[in-house]
């Protein structure tokens, strides 16, 4: 049950991690791991994804496209890391961008589920030294661009159209953009998180006034880097293929992601005891946030395809020709669950006012637009690195072990500090909050 310490505050609460709690998630990353280790013998074996490309034929992309780079096996392990680290990094900044985006609108009504968004973040910095690592020792298997000769006209693997984005296409470059992003985000999180214990322990609202200019820099630099970063981690797997949405696509895929982890958290906080001062009308309001920008996703991802399809241009439908009917179908029911899972099922779930005020609608809901939307990044990158030859056990063995290790971090966050931002000017109003 929650910790009430009375003599910082009558609405200071602390989350006491249980031994139990902590078991839970070290069992999932041993899940994780025994499930990979099944799938890298599955594959070893024969019976993994390469078998089965091997069995149907070539096709658009089976395993005699893999005349370079590492065995089979090992691609799925590199892409599954990168895949994961994306998701994963994505609802950890969006944590950031939800607490900045309350300042500069100066809302009362979220200041309780405040610490939950400031948790968040704690992955970003382990996060963004996966993905340098993962870079380093395997771009060959997920990046094309990276391979030796694509830019040098002598060279028989010359390609013109990736010579002619070497200049943003280029490792050097690539590396600081990518260090950038994540030194950007990890500094204004650590400053947000900062300014906001120091305004536990100090009050006034002087802390909150240099919050909101934080926060107001950090979303002018978040609306540029948010979309580079898509370009960069996601965009350019599909090295020939570019969207002008990409950006959009991407950010909107990790926002309700992250609503959805936000709203999760609270209702388990809720459920074990904490977070007693959150009603209804709070779970309402993050409700609303995930049919809304469930629909939001939803009109980024038609207008991307509806323009390609009419447009039906070669160069531009070869990326939904791959998703849909490439590969030997090994795509098609994804790019059709994706569809089902992350816009039909909350949007008709969540339509009435009572679903949204209901823990277990609003549990339901945003267990499945995390689900959903881990299979969006996968429908992202798969095809174009692994082409035929993806497969399940490995990937989600990995997803495991990223979940197990995020929940250690952000509980790890959420135990640091009191529960409820004692001294927020606007906590009486989320206190009070009724809609």
């Amino acid at each position: 049950m929650a910790t009430l310490t009375h003599h910082e505050s009558a609405t200071a609460e602390h989350l006491e991690l249980s031994a139990k709690t902590r078991r839970t998630f070290i069992t999932i990353i041993v899940a994780g791991v025994i499930l990979l280790v099944i799938g890298l013998i599955l594959a070893a074996t024969g019976f993994g994804a390469e078998h089965h490309a091997a069995e149907h034929g070539t096709g658009m992309g089976a395993s005699a496209h893999h005349e370079e780079g590492s065995p089979v096996w090992l691609k799925r392990v590199f892409t599954s890391l990168w895949l994961n680290n994306v998701y994963f990094i994505g609802i950890s900044v969006i944590g950031t961008f939800f607490v900045a985006l309350q300042y500069v609108a100066y809302a009362g009504w979220s200041v309780l589920i405040k610490r939950v968004n400031e948790a968040l973040s704690a992955w970003l910095l382990p996060g963004g030294i996966i993905m340098l690592l993962v870079f380093l020792v395997g771009k060959h298997d997920i990046f094309h661009w990276t391979h030796e000769g694509l830019m040098d006209p002598k060279s028989p693997n010359y390609d013109a159209i990736i010579a002619g984005k070497s200049g943003f296409l280029n490792q050097p470059f690539y590396l600081i953009r990518m260090v950038l992003y994540v030194a950007i985000w990890w500094f204004f999180s650590e400053r947000l998180r900062k300014l906001s214990l120091e305004e536990d322990l100090n009050g006034g609202t002087a802390y909150f006034h240099k919050s909101i200019n934080v926060a107001a820099v950090f979303l002018v630099l978040f609306a540029v880097s948010s979309s580079m970063s898509a370009w960069d981690w996601v965009m350019s797997i599909d090295t020939h293929w570019f969207s002008t949405m990409f950006g959009w696509y991407v950010f909107a895929s990790w926002w309700v992601s992250g609503i959805a982890a936000t709203t999760l958290i609270v209702i388990f906080l809720k459920q074990a005891g904490y977070m007693r001062f959150v009603n209804a009308s709070h779970l309402h309001d993050l409700g609303k946030f995930m049919f809304g920008f469930s629909i939001f996703w939803t009109y980024v991802w038609f207008a991307q395809f509806m323009l390609i399809w009419y447009a039906n241009l070669p160069e531009e439908a070869v990326y939904y020709n791959q998703r849909l009917g490439g590969f030997n179908d090994r795509y098609t029911w994804i790019f059709f669950f994706n569809l089902i899972i992350n816009f039909a099922f909350p949007f008709l779930v969540l339509m009435t006012r009572d679903a949204k005020r209901q823990m277990i609608m609003l549990k339901i809901v945003s267990i499945a637009i995390l689900i959903g939307h881990w299979f969006d990044f996968y429908l992202m990158i798969m095809p174009a690195t692994l082409k035929g030859d993806n497969g399940f056990v490995i990937e989600i063995g990995v997803a495991m072990v990223f979940l197990g290790s995020f929940l250690l971090l952000v509980t790890k966050r959420l135990s640091q500090a009191s529960l409820v931002p004692v001294h927020h000017p606007f906590l009486d109003e989320s206190v009070h909050h009724t809609t």
